[in-house]
């Protein structure tokens, strides 16, 4: 190999290691997602967030026939990692990704479970509930509980994007499949996570012991803050 064959190499490897350092190509810093996490950009489209899945989560207590029992909130930001030649997610582009879940528990009567989903059905087929589930798409998973299908195979879930309800089995007694409990929210958790549980002393059981059964709704807000590296 020449040398001017050599220097040219050299001086490719020098640019791309310029290029690595760069911003669109480095990590974000745990200090920078702190600070971006922590931004009032990112506590309004925080809040907004959380104030949309809770309008949710309160449309299913008022326009059914479920009893709110328990909420908690899951906040997370993650920060871009390095630039990578290969990344089919896209990943390296932001410099912080944030996203919240909210899961919601309900307690209803096992014995009024076809009514109760009959409910739920028929208020998401009101336009605008904020109910995911109605009796044209769902409507086949209520029939499970109707009269001379109790051998079928029971499947306790609803499942819509961004939505999932899942119920406690009525007529499968495997202790597996019922509804479990959250996990504890860490003490202490500062940005960029975040974990509420409301009430605080709330638990699955509670609610499972109060009404018989439980329903879990899960709902999502992806991405409901980013930012963008430079380049």
């Amino acid at each position: 190999m020449s040398r001017q064959t050599l220097w040219g190499a050299f001086a490719t490897l020098v640019v791309l290691a310029a290029s690595a350092c760069s911003s669109e190509y480095r990590a974000t810093s745990p200090k920078e997602v702190r600070a971006l996490a922590g931004s009032p950009e990112a506590v309004t489209a925080r809040e907004e967030a959380e104030r949309n899945l809770r309008n949710i989560v309160e449309a299913y207590a008022e326009h059914t026939q479920l009893a709110l029992g328990l909420v908690v909130v899951h906040d997370e930001c993650i920060g871009g990692r390095a630039r990578r030649w290969f990344d089919p997610d896209g990943a390296e582009r932001y410099k912080i990704r944030c996203s919240m879940r909210v899961t919601a528990y309900y307690g209803a009567a096992p014995e009024r479970v076809t009514s109760v989903l009959d409910g739920i059905l028929a208020a998401g087929d009101r336009t605008g509930s904020g109910i995911a589930f109605t009796h044209d798409v769902d409507g086949p998973r209520v029939d499970q509980y109707r009269g001379g299908r109790d051998q079928e195979p029971e499947v306790p879930e609803l499942s819509a994007p961004g939505q999932t309800l899942s119920w406690d089995p009525v007529r499968d007694d495997r202790p597996h499949l019922l509804v479990e409990e959250p996990q504890e929210c860490p003490v202490g958790d500062p940005l960029p996570f975040r974990c509420v549980r409301d009430p605080e002393s709330g638990t699955v059981a509670a609610v499972r012991k109060r009404y018989g059964m439980v329903f879990r709704l899960a709902l999502t807000a992806p991405d409901y803050y980013r930012v963008r590296k430079k380049g």
